[in-house]
């Protein structure tokens, strides 16, 4: 594991699991770290350069103040900067992939594909916004009390076995999390400005997703010039985990057709 600081000034956590291949960016979903990752470099870190990323305020990467997603796209721009990276494909699950849409839009020539798993362009509906602030109060007043953290555990993981995630998230600072949450409930409306992705753009979501129904990555995909769409029957939310054996291979296959592309 590392941590860098970046030309902008933010220190960020990241592993380059190194190698020749082309360069992808991953980036995970909220309340995660780059770890959620793993299957993915165990299928096929062989064939790419994998670059794990904490986003802002989440594993090994502070964010102390409030944010946007247009901030972490920011920063993970920085950090291909840094790493003197010119241009790489971006990979990103639920939060992740709102991270990598805005990536593509704020600097287009250095993005040549993405792939967004159980994701959204939409702005988040304001009575399940309400719904996780009241979770995330209960969490800051009470703790990281079993129900909250078995709910989580149902909506984003589905039927995984989850101690280990459940663990990790006991661990963690609710206050942090409350100003993580508020970039994820406030976080603008993009779907204008998706026939702006001029990259390929993969759209994958589960059939059981129980944040985002479908629609929402059938809408990205139909609005995008190299859009595709695929849906995954069963699959949770947090899809390139959960269900990564039927995620890999068509990830795989659209990595190796689209992440050299420049």
């Amino acid at each position: 594991m590392t941590t860098a600081t970046l030309a902008n000034g933010r220190t960020i956590g990241f592993t380059d699991h190194g190698g020749d291949g082309p360069a992808v960016i991953l980036l995970h979903s909220y309340l995660m770290n780059r770890s959620m990752f793993a299957p993915q470099v165990a299928a096929f870190g062989d064939r790419f350069r994998l670059i794990a990323v904490d986003e802002r305020g989440h594993g090994e990467t502070p964010g102390d103040e409030p944010f946007t997603f247009w901030d972490v796209a920011a920063d993970v721009l920085a950090l291909m900067g840094h790493l003197n990276l010119s241009r790489a494909a971006v990979v990103g699950t639920s939060q992740g992939g709102f991270v990598a849409m805005r990536m593509a839009l704020t600097a287009p020539e250095r993005v040549g594909a993405i792939a967004i798993l159980g994701t959204s362009a939409a702005a988040e509906d304001p009575a399940i916004a309400e719904t996780y602030r009241a979770s995330a109060q209960a969490w800051r007043q009470f703790g990281p009390l079993d129900p909250i953290i078995d709910g989580t555990a149902a909506a984003c993981l589905g039927a995984m076995p989850a101690e280990d995630w459940k663990a990790y998230w006991r661990t963690l600072d609710a206050h942090q999390a409350s100003r993580n949450l508020e970039a994820l409930v406030t976080r603008d409306d993009i779907t204008g400005r998706l026939g702006e992705l001029r990259c390929p753009v993969l759209v994958m979501h589960g059939s059981a997703d129980a944040a985002y129904p479908p629609a929402l990555g059938e809408a990205i995909a139909s609005a995008v010039p190299e859009g595709r769409f695929i849906l995954v029957e069963g699959g949770a939310h947090f899809l390139s985990l959960t269900d990564a054996e039927a995620v890999n291979p068509p990830l795989r296959a659209f990595l190796e057709q689209n992440a050299t592309r420049g």
